[in-house]
């Protein structure tokens, strides 16, 4: 088990007087509340904007807007150096996959936007694939998943692999212990074929504790934007933590191999642990700058006999705002 899941998260609230779990409480909701509204700034911000909002907002006490300026300048560096790594990868013609897996509410969809947030969705796509069907389950398991797989050139982020089988399959008993088995049979010759095919295959575990989860549970709960990301199974998930922790014990045990190691990623601070992922995932990498010739923006051409018809009304969106 990861060390993060022993420690007490920041914020914890044990053994505190009520009035001090009360007020450890309301920062932790603060915390939150201001993380979902960074969540949907980073995808409008640019550095000219983000410094503009950043000095206007010196009204706001300066603690936690200093760190929340660290965290934009780092996140907005690093999603400049993913665009890089892009063209290189590019360039190279090289094939890259990465998984991203871990307890319910642990951060995974977080980082993804993030790095894909900048990039080209042509070169860089999400593959989250929905439960199988009735067809796919009487296929070779992998199959569904061997299909999504990047040709050169491309890279694909899995919200969720083929580990579904030694996780939520496997404590939900959606599959059976020799199914389960055979899983853990073929995982690493499989993963080994796919490197020796040219295929870069990175694995990460985003790892938190009990109680964070609990929390992030809760504020989905109340929150009515966020409860569409709960599910029955995610619910259930609850309930059997400690099995999902011996499923994981085993997986890593089984399928931590030299050609394609897990990385645990500590994802108690949702901010640090994007952070730590994308510069870890840019360090695998020997990638370099692509030079590119100067773009000159051609003139447009002027056909003097062309009028411009006029639209009815009806055709324009309300210009309500």
């Amino acid at each position: 088990m990861s060390k993060v899941e022993f420690n007490r998260p920041e914020g914890y609230v044990g053994e505190l007087s009520p009035a001090a779990k009360q007020q450890a409480m309301e920062d932790r909701i603060r915390r939150e509340r201001e993380d979902s509204f960074d969540e949907e700034l980073e995808m409008e911000l640019d550095d000219d904007r983000l410094d503009k909002l950043l000095d206007e907002g010196a009204r706001v006490p300066e603690g936690p807007q200093l760190e929340r300026r660290v965290y934009f300048r780092e996140l907005l560096r690093l999603q400049a150096e993913l665009v890089k790594f892009q063209d290189w990868v590019v360039d190279n013609r090289q094939k890259v996959v990465v998984i991203f897996e871990g307890r319910d509410a642990a951060g995974k969809g977080g980082v993804i936007k993030r790095i894909t947030q900048r990039m080209n969705p042509r070169i860089c796509r999400v593959a989250a694939l929905p439960a199988p069907t009735e067809r796919e389950r009487t296929q070779w398991y992998f199959q569904r998943y061997v299909s999504h797989l990047p040709a050169a050139g491309e890279i694909v982020l899995f919200d969720r692999s083929w580990y579904n089988r030694a996780g939520v399959e496997r404590v939900m008993g959606f599959s059976t212990e020799d199914q389960v088995e055979e899983f853990f049979r073929s995982v690493p010759e499989l993963e080994k074929m796919f490197v020796r095919s040219g295929i870069s295959l990175v694995k990460y575990w985003f790892s938190i504790t009990d109680e964070e989860q609990e929390f992030r549970f809760t504020m989905r709960i109340r929150d009515p934007l966020k409860q569409w990301k709960l599910s029955p199974m995610d619910l259930e998930s609850r309930r059997r933590w400690e099995q999902y922790t011996k499923a994981k014990e085993a997986m890593f045990a089984r399928t931590n191999i030299p050609e394609a190691p897990w990385y645990v990623v500590e994802g108690d601070d949702k901010k640090r642990a994007r952070l730590n992922c994308i510069h870890h995932l840019l360090s695998l990498f020997p990638y370099e700058e692509v030079e590119r010739e100067p773009i000159v923006l051609p003139a447009r051409v002027h056909d003097p006999a062309y009028a411009r018809r006029e639209l009815p009304d009806n055709l324009y969106v309300p210009e309500i705002y």
